[in-house]
């Protein structure tokens, strides 16, 4: 019997892979013009750490994480979120020593025990940012512009930008409760998740799923009259920023964040091109995540996106790699003589296809078809002797000589 791979564990093939390379290859290009450096953190955690950062009474931490004991006895978990990582990362090796203001970004997988659906499997990929030590909105304002930055360089239009504020200890304590007395009014008519939750996290009865919740919880109070003065102020200065640079916002003030970690500013970009209006990248403010982890008492803000999602929105793109040269070659000089200039080129950065099989002229040429390559060379005994053969630019359909040399090879084809 066939070994299949597991449910919600995908294999990234040929002619996908290319999109995520383009993904992952404008991240970096963007992020690294707003001062950000690439951190590469361990896919294996201990499990504490997310218990403390994520919270206790969160989906992720109750149903979600993989999480095992070793063959140490020790509880480890498989990173179901970046933040965290990257969070305990800067704490152990004192990089706020060296200056408590970082910029870090990061990719690869995560993992969640959930039903796997369009977009959203048991392994998936994360982009994401984080920012530590400044309080100033500025900064909010700069994250927001970058992400939607990212967006518009990968020629989307979609997905727009939704932001609100969650306040901060001062305040939320007075919100939670009025949300929760509010809730406990609408218990009959909320799902067995929000009821079990109503005590312990009823900021995710607003972004529920359900139906039932959705109606139910429509005249619930609003997080935004309940801000404190700081916080009110706060998320209108990071306002003005967005606006002073054209990053164009929404409001969503039912908007909420799954993870415990969060304050004031929170976003999300949403879309309506993956059926249902859907999330593609989200974060926002975590002040007091780094002390509670035992570090220094240092702000932070942050979001990941889902690389899965964002390939998604680029599925009518073509971003297969097509090679600069295919060779064609007719006997067994030519074949050697082939492979010599294509070692040759790639030396020198040609990207350079040949067929391996001695296959007649009309079958290598519609391999080089296949291939979708820019140029052709066809060589034979007549072309050896002659030391020159037919470049043929398979875009312009245009035919010229060129000598049976990797430098003049290379030169004609512009590299």
């Amino acid at each position: 019997m066939a070994i299949t791979g597991i449910k919600g564990f995908n294999d990234i093939l040929p002619g996908e892979v290319e999109k995520w390379q383009h993904i992952e290859a404008t991240a970096r290009r963007v992020f690294e013009l707003y001062g950000f450096s690439e951190i590469r953190i361990p896919i294996l955690e201990k499990t504490e750490l997310f218990a403390r950062s994520i919270g206790d009474t969160t989906d992720i931490v109750e149903k979600e994480m993989y999480s095992f004991v070793d063959k140490g006895e020790k509880a480890v978990t498989m990173r179901p979120e970046g933040t965290a990582s990257v969070m305990r990362a800067f704490i152990e090796h004192k990089l706020y020593a060296q200056d408590p203001v970082a910029k870090l970004y990061y990719m690869g997988p995560m993992f969640r025990y959930e039903r796997p659906q369009k977009g959203r499997y048991r392994q998936f990929h994360q982009i994401g940012a984080e920012v530590t030590g400044v309080t100033d909105p500025k900064v909010d304002a700069q994250v927001l512009t970058m992400l939607c930055h990212f967006f518009a360089d990968l020629g989307l239009t979609e997905p727009t930008l939704q932001i609100n504020s969650l306040g901060c200890p001062e305040c939320r304590p007075v919100y939670r409760q009025a949300l929760k007395d509010f809730l406990r009014g609408k218990l009959d008519q909320l799902c067995d998740d929000c009821k079990r939750r109503v005590d312990t996290n009823p900021l995710r009865a607003l972004d529920c799923k359900s139906a039932h919740c959705k109606e139910a919880t429509e005249g619930a109070p609003s997080v935004l009259d309940h801000l404190c003065a700081g916080c009110n102020d706060h998320f209108a200065a990071t306002r003005r920023y967005l606006e002073l640079v054209g990053t164009k916002y929404d409001i969503n003030p039912r908007m909420v964040r799954g993870l415990d970690y969060y304050t004031r500013t929170t976003f999300e970009l949403v879309t309506g091109l993956l059926g249902a209006q859907s999330a593609v990248a989200a974060g926002g403010r975590y002040d007091g995540l780094i002390a509670d982890l035992g570090g220094p008492k240092l702000p932070g803000i942050g979001f990941a996106m889902g690389v899965e999602r964002v390939a998604l929105l680029l599925a009518a793109e073509e971003f297969r790699k097509r090679p600069d040269l295919f060779i064609a070659a007719l006997g067994e000089e030519a074949q050697q003589q082939a492979f010599s200039l294509m070692t040759g080129l790639q030396r020198l950065g040609v990207s350079v296809e040949i067929d391996y099989e001695g296959k007649s002229l009309k079958s290598q040429m519609r391999r080089s078809d296949k291939f979708n390559s820019r140029f052709t060379l066809i060589i034979g005994e007549d072309e050896i002797a002659r030391k020159t053969a037919g470049l043929k630019d398979m875009d312009a359909g245009v035919q010229g000589d060129v000598a049976l040399d990797v430098e003049a090879i290379a030169a004609k084809i512009g590299k």
